[in-house]
């Protein structure tokens, strides 16, 4: 299908996106790597009368490493993610989840902003970033705004930016436990997973168990009080609301999250030794 018709601006900076933003308003969308937004675009799920392109604006493509924490511009292509040296040795869960999203065309042109921004439950690094304990930088026309990533996402596709404000950096702090594990089933691997889990230490995120990309609550409640793994992984459907689609049901989905996130906590204990 075709995207209905649309006026086309390029940014040459992050400044310059915030205030083309801030002149459009909510008849604008950002366009980073496009993966996201097209195929909405073409099943006129989206229709914004302007996209501002940032796939040029080359300051917020960058990974960091600061006093407290690491810093990863919004434009990072999941392939810069995935060959990190700094995130091989301090953030390998995000390195090798990465690595794991489509298909080197997609890990080639796909931003992890976009990803965050986009809101979409069935994607893998939201759930990384929520495990990790990230906050997120956002720039609009009255300043600079640092969100939790635990407030960022609201419902399907919504997320707490406003029309006017832009996604600049991911904050992620060097984690307290070494161990880590990304465990993800899908029908092919260039798919969407059908359930995917990301462990931290006792964090735990969800993909594609609800609206919007989740923490296992139950689960890290339980662990925080001294449950066994198996047990804590018991509860890790819990407080979510999968829906069901022709790769699974909502009660095999639950399933699913159970048995990975048994499989990561024990993974990621092993790696912690």
């Amino acid at each position: 299908m075709i995207p209905p018709k649309f006026a086309y601006r390029r940014a040459g900076s992050a400044e310059e996106a915030v205030s083309l933003l801030a002149e459009y308003g909510d008849e604008a969308k950002i366009l980073a790597g496009g993966h996201s937004l097209l195929p909405l675009m073409k099943l006129r799920l989206a229709q914004p009368e302007f996209l501002i392109d940032i796939g040029r604006v080359h300051e917020l493509s960058y990974i960091r490493g600061e006093a407290d924490h690491i810093a990863v511009g919004a434009l990072t292509r999941y392939h810069d993610l995935e060959h990190s040296e700094l995130l091989a040795a301090e953030l390998p869960l995000l390195a090798h989840a990465s690595g794991k999203v489509g298909d080197p065309q997609v890990r080639h042109r796909g931003t992890i902003g976009g990803s965050i921004a986009h809101g979409e439950s069935a994607s893998d690094v939201p759930a990384v970033v929520l495990a990790l304990d990230g906050t997120l930088v956002v720039s609009g026309p009255s300043g600079v705004r640092e969100i939790p990533s635990s407030e960022f996402f609201l419902g399907p596709f919504e997320t707490v930016l406003e029309p006017d404000e832009l996604l600049t950096e991911i904050r992620l702090p060097r984690p307290a436990s070494p161990g880590w594990s990304f465990q993800k089933l899908t029908s092919r691997a260039i798919d969407w997973a059908i359930v995917a889990v990301a462990v931290q230490g006792s964090s735990v995120g969800l993909v594609n168990m609800g609206s919007t990309p989740l923490r296992a609550s139950a689960t890290e409640r339980a662990l925080a009080d001294g449950a066994s793994i198996t047990d804590a992984a018991a509860q890790a459907a819990e407080g979510t609301s999968p829906f069901a689609d022709r790769n699974a049901s909502p009660e095999y989905r639950k399933h699913l999250a159970r048995v990975l996130v048994r499989r990561g906590l024990e993974e990621a204990a092993g790696r912690a030794g």
